[in-house]
Protein backbone atom coordinates (compact mmCIF):
# COMPACT_ATOMS: atom_id res chain seq x y z
CA UNK A 1 0.00 0.00 0.00
CA UNK A 2 1.37 3.39 -1.00
CA UNK A 3 1.88 5.75 1.90
CA UNK A 4 -0.18 8.94 1.66
CA UNK A 5 0.08 12.41 3.13
CA UNK A 6 -2.78 14.68 4.17
CA UNK A 7 -1.81 18.25 5.04
CA UNK A 8 -3.96 20.50 7.23
CA UNK A 9 -4.18 24.15 6.15
CA UNK A 10 -6.23 27.21 7.08
CA UNK A 11 -5.25 29.68 4.35
CA UNK A 12 -5.34 29.93 0.58
CA UNK A 13 -1.54 30.16 0.69
CA UNK A 14 -1.55 26.80 2.45
CA UNK A 15 -3.71 25.30 -0.28
CA UNK A 16 -1.27 26.55 -2.90
CA UNK A 17 1.66 25.05 -0.97
CA UNK A 18 -0.12 21.68 -0.94
CA UNK A 19 -0.47 21.81 -4.72
CA UNK A 20 3.17 22.82 -5.20
CA UNK A 21 4.52 20.32 -2.69
CA UNK A 22 2.50 17.35 -3.88
CA UNK A 23 0.18 16.59 -0.94
CA UNK A 24 -2.21 13.70 -1.52
CA UNK A 25 -5.11 15.37 0.28
CA UNK A 26 -5.92 18.61 2.08
CA UNK A 27 -7.74 19.00 5.37
CA UNK A 28 -9.23 22.46 4.98
CA UNK A 29 -9.80 24.40 8.20
CA UNK A 30 -9.85 27.74 9.88
CA UNK A 31 -8.11 28.35 13.22
CA UNK A 32 -5.56 25.54 13.12
CA UNK A 33 -4.08 26.54 16.51
CA UNK A 34 -7.45 25.49 18.01
CA UNK A 35 -7.33 22.10 16.31
CA UNK A 36 -9.19 23.33 13.25
CA UNK A 37 -12.63 24.89 12.80
CA UNK A 38 -14.94 25.11 9.79
CA UNK A 39 -13.39 27.09 6.92
CA UNK A 40 -15.20 29.92 5.19
CA UNK A 41 -17.34 29.19 2.10
CA UNK A 42 -14.93 31.32 0.07
CA UNK A 43 -11.94 29.23 1.08
CA UNK A 44 -13.94 26.08 0.34
CA UNK A 45 -14.70 27.27 -3.18
CA UNK A 46 -11.08 28.26 -3.79
CA UNK A 47 -9.76 24.90 -2.54
CA UNK A 48 -12.22 23.01 -4.72
CA UNK A 49 -10.53 24.49 -7.78
CA UNK A 50 -7.12 23.00 -6.99
CA UNK A 51 -6.03 19.57 -8.20
CA UNK A 52 -5.71 18.08 -4.70
CA UNK A 53 -8.77 16.53 -3.01
CA UNK A 54 -9.84 18.78 -0.13
CA UNK A 55 -11.91 17.79 2.90
CA UNK A 56 -13.51 20.55 4.97
CA UNK A 57 -13.39 20.39 8.75
CA UNK A 58 -16.94 20.66 10.10
CA UNK A 59 -16.52 21.99 13.63
CA UNK A 60 -18.42 25.15 14.57
CA UNK A 61 -16.44 26.16 17.67
CA UNK A 62 -13.47 25.39 19.86
CA UNK A 63 -13.77 23.20 22.93
CA UNK A 64 -15.49 19.87 23.41
CA UNK A 65 -17.34 17.81 20.82
CA UNK A 66 -20.72 17.69 22.57
CA UNK A 67 -22.91 19.70 20.23
CA UNK A 68 -26.35 21.18 20.83
CA UNK A 69 -29.22 20.81 18.36
CA UNK A 70 -28.59 24.36 17.14
CA UNK A 71 -24.91 23.58 16.58
CA UNK A 72 -25.78 20.39 14.71
CA UNK A 73 -28.08 22.42 12.46
CA UNK A 74 -25.17 24.78 11.79
CA UNK A 75 -22.92 21.82 10.96
CA UNK A 76 -25.51 20.49 8.50
CA UNK A 77 -25.53 23.88 6.75
CA UNK A 78 -21.72 23.84 6.65
CA UNK A 79 -21.76 20.37 5.07
CA UNK A 80 -24.14 21.72 2.44
CA UNK A 81 -21.71 24.59 1.81
CA UNK A 82 -18.85 22.12 1.36
CA UNK A 83 -20.93 20.07 -1.06
CA UNK A 84 -22.03 23.15 -3.00
CA UNK A 85 -18.41 24.33 -3.22
CA UNK A 86 -17.45 21.04 -4.86
CA UNK A 87 -15.14 19.71 -2.14
CA UNK A 88 -14.22 16.04 -2.11
CA UNK A 89 -15.26 15.41 1.47
CA UNK A 90 -15.76 16.51 5.05
CA UNK A 91 -14.12 15.86 8.41
CA UNK A 92 -16.60 15.08 11.17
CA UNK A 93 -16.76 14.25 14.85
CA UNK A 94 -19.14 14.37 17.81
CA UNK A 95 -19.11 12.87 21.30
CA UNK A 96 -21.37 12.47 24.30
CA UNK A 97 -20.65 13.80 27.77
CA UNK A 98 -19.97 10.26 29.01
CA UNK A 99 -17.02 9.63 26.70
CA UNK A 100 -18.63 7.88 23.73
CA UNK A 101 -19.03 8.82 20.10
CA UNK A 102 -22.38 10.53 19.57
CA UNK A 103 -23.81 8.02 17.10
CA UNK A 104 -27.08 9.91 16.62
CA UNK A 105 -25.36 13.15 15.65
CA UNK A 106 -22.76 11.41 13.52
CA UNK A 107 -25.47 9.50 11.66
CA UNK A 108 -27.20 12.78 10.81
CA UNK A 109 -23.95 14.37 9.66
CA UNK A 110 -23.08 11.31 7.57
CA UNK A 111 -26.52 11.29 5.96
CA UNK A 112 -26.09 14.94 5.05
CA UNK A 113 -22.68 14.22 3.48
CA UNK A 114 -23.77 11.14 1.50
CA UNK A 115 -21.68 10.65 -1.66
CA UNK A 116 -18.85 12.74 -0.16
CA UNK A 117 -15.71 11.37 1.42
CA UNK A 118 -15.77 11.32 5.24
CA UNK A 119 -13.01 11.33 7.85
CA UNK A 120 -13.68 10.87 11.57
CA UNK A 121 -11.41 13.39 13.28
CA UNK A 122 -9.50 13.24 16.55
CA UNK A 123 -12.65 13.21 18.61
CA UNK A 124 -11.73 9.50 18.76
CA UNK A 125 -8.75 10.44 20.94
CA UNK A 126 -11.15 11.78 23.57
CA UNK A 127 -13.37 8.69 23.95
CA UNK A 128 -12.89 5.86 26.42
CA UNK A 129 -12.91 2.92 24.00
CA UNK A 130 -11.20 3.71 20.72
CA UNK A 131 -11.63 0.19 19.31
CA UNK A 132 -15.39 0.36 19.83
CA UNK A 133 -15.31 3.80 18.19
CA UNK A 134 -13.66 2.25 15.15
CA UNK A 135 -16.61 -0.14 14.87
CA UNK A 136 -18.98 2.82 14.97
CA UNK A 137 -16.99 4.61 12.28
CA UNK A 138 -17.07 1.51 10.06
CA UNK A 139 -20.81 1.10 10.53
CA UNK A 140 -21.42 4.76 9.63
CA UNK A 141 -19.39 4.50 6.43
CA UNK A 142 -16.38 6.64 7.26
CA UNK A 143 -13.35 6.20 4.98
CA UNK A 144 -10.76 6.85 7.64
CA UNK A 145 -10.06 7.83 11.23
CA UNK A 146 -7.53 10.51 12.17
CA UNK A 147 -5.90 9.68 15.49
CA UNK A 148 -2.80 10.00 17.64
CA UNK A 149 -3.72 6.84 19.52
CA UNK A 150 -5.19 8.87 22.36
CA UNK A 151 -1.85 10.51 23.17
CA UNK A 152 -0.54 14.01 22.68
CA UNK A 153 1.73 12.85 19.84
CA UNK A 154 1.99 9.87 17.53
CA UNK A 155 5.27 8.84 19.12
CA UNK A 156 3.62 8.60 22.53
CA UNK A 157 0.62 6.81 21.04
CA UNK A 158 2.42 4.40 18.72
CA UNK A 159 1.40 1.24 20.59
CA UNK A 160 -2.25 2.27 20.61
CA UNK A 161 -1.97 3.24 16.93
CA UNK A 162 -0.65 -0.23 16.12
CA UNK A 163 -3.57 -1.81 18.01
CA UNK A 164 -6.08 0.39 16.19
CA UNK A 165 -4.53 -0.43 12.81
CA UNK A 166 -4.70 -4.15 13.57
CA UNK A 167 -8.28 -3.89 14.81
CA UNK A 168 -9.37 -1.95 11.71
CA UNK A 169 -8.17 -4.89 9.58
CA UNK A 170 -8.36 -2.91 6.32
CA UNK A 171 -12.08 -2.14 6.85
CA UNK A 172 -11.25 1.51 7.46
CA UNK A 173 -8.06 3.53 7.12
CA UNK A 174 -6.25 4.57 10.27
CA UNK A 175 -4.44 7.87 9.65
CA UNK A 176 -1.78 8.89 12.17
CA UNK A 177 -1.61 12.56 13.09
CA UNK A 178 -0.20 14.92 15.75
CA UNK A 179 3.52 15.49 15.69
CA UNK A 180 4.20 13.62 12.43
CA UNK A 181 7.47 14.82 10.90
CA UNK A 182 10.09 13.76 8.39
CA UNK A 183 12.23 12.68 11.34
CA UNK A 184 9.70 10.23 12.82
CA UNK A 185 7.27 9.18 10.08
CA UNK A 186 9.35 6.20 8.93
CA UNK A 187 9.63 4.87 12.48
CA UNK A 188 5.88 5.32 13.04
CA UNK A 189 5.12 3.47 9.82
CA UNK A 190 7.45 0.64 10.76
CA UNK A 191 6.15 0.22 14.32
CA UNK A 192 2.43 0.56 13.58
CA UNK A 193 1.91 -0.70 10.03
CA UNK A 194 0.10 2.54 9.23
CA UNK A 195 0.59 4.02 5.76
CA UNK A 196 -1.62 7.11 6.02
CA UNK A 197 -0.31 10.26 7.68
CA UNK A 198 -1.58 13.72 8.60
CA UNK A 199 0.74 16.67 9.21
CA UNK A 200 0.90 20.45 9.06
CA UNK A 201 4.24 20.54 7.21
CA UNK A 202 4.59 24.10 8.45
CA UNK A 203 7.42 26.44 9.34
CA UNK A 204 7.53 29.09 12.07
CA UNK A 205 7.89 32.66 10.87
CA UNK A 206 8.20 35.85 12.88
CA UNK A 207 5.11 37.99 12.56
CA UNK A 208 4.95 41.74 12.01
CA UNK A 209 5.51 43.23 15.50
CA UNK A 210 2.97 45.98 14.97
CA UNK A 211 0.25 43.54 13.93
CA UNK A 212 1.10 41.30 16.87
CA UNK A 213 0.85 44.26 19.29
CA UNK A 214 -2.63 45.03 18.01
CA UNK A 215 -3.61 41.39 18.43
CA UNK A 216 -4.19 40.84 14.71
CA UNK A 217 -1.75 37.92 14.68
CA UNK A 218 0.26 35.80 17.09
CA UNK A 219 3.92 36.76 17.67
CA UNK A 220 5.02 33.70 15.70
CA UNK A 221 3.05 32.48 12.69
CA UNK A 222 3.16 28.99 11.21
CA UNK A 223 2.86 28.71 7.44
CA UNK A 224 2.47 25.62 5.30
CA UNK A 225 5.70 24.87 3.46
CA UNK A 226 5.79 23.29 0.01
CA UNK A 227 9.39 22.34 0.74
CA UNK A 228 8.41 20.44 3.87
CA UNK A 229 5.63 18.65 1.98
CA UNK A 230 8.15 17.58 -0.67
CA UNK A 231 10.52 16.34 2.01
CA UNK A 232 7.77 14.35 3.71
CA UNK A 233 6.70 12.80 0.42
CA UNK A 234 10.30 11.79 -0.27
CA UNK A 235 10.36 9.86 3.00
CA UNK A 236 7.00 8.26 2.27
CA UNK A 237 8.25 7.16 -1.13
CA UNK A 238 11.11 5.34 0.59
CA UNK A 239 8.51 3.52 2.67
CA UNK A 240 6.24 2.49 -0.19
CA UNK A 241 7.98 3.14 -3.49
CA UNK A 242 7.36 5.94 -6.03
CA UNK A 243 3.93 7.37 -6.75
CA UNK A 244 1.89 5.68 -9.47
CA UNK A 245 1.57 7.67 -12.66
Amino acid sequence: MRATLEVCVDTLEGVEACVEGGADRIELCSALPLGGLTPSPGLMRAAAKCNVPAYAMIRPRQGDFCFSECEVALMLDDIAAARDAGLAGVVLGAATADGLLDERTLAALCEASACMGRTLHRVIDTVEDRLAAIETAVALGFERVLTSGGALTVLEGKDALAAMHTHADARIEIMAGSGVSTENVEAIARSTGIRSFHASCSEAMAADDRLARFGFTSPVERRTSARRICEMQAVLQRISGPKET
